[in-house]
């Protein structure tokens, strides 16, 4: 079982960046997909990004073409995810998750806050 850790979130104005953490332990991160997926207040939670075991593919919520970027270091056992350009609806929890076979979960991070101030 995996274990994941969200940090990097807080408050930050409009237009402004943060880059998110996702420090995994107890398995073998690089044999997983990973996976970003936000929850704002009174919503389901959403997809944001998603990328393959070996960082060759990566795929993202409309919402967030162009503005942020998915990366994992395999090495270090982190995932991450760059925001850039940030505006008041990207507010939400953000938690990163494993995928196997397209299939997510069931690991789960507990989430960090993101609250972008317009």
């Amino acid at each position: 079982q995996v274990q994941l850790v969200e940090s990097g979130g807080g408050l930050v104005q409009a237009g402004g960046s943060l880059r998110l953490s996702c420090a995994a332990s107890g398995g073998t991160f690089s044999s997983y997909s990973m996976g970003w997926f936000r929850q704002a207040p009174g919503k389901e939670r959403e997809f944001v990004a998603s990328i393959s075991r070996n960082a060759g593919y990566a795929y993202y919520a409309d919402s967030v073409k162009g503005r942020f970027t998915i990366s994992r270091d395999n090495a270090k056992n982190t995932l991450y995810l760059q925001m850039n350009s940030l505006k008041s609806e990207d507010t939400a929890v953000y938690y990163c998750v494993t995928i196997t076979y397209g299939v997510i979960g069931p690991n789960w991070g507990q989430g960090t806050q993101v609250t972008v101030s317009s």
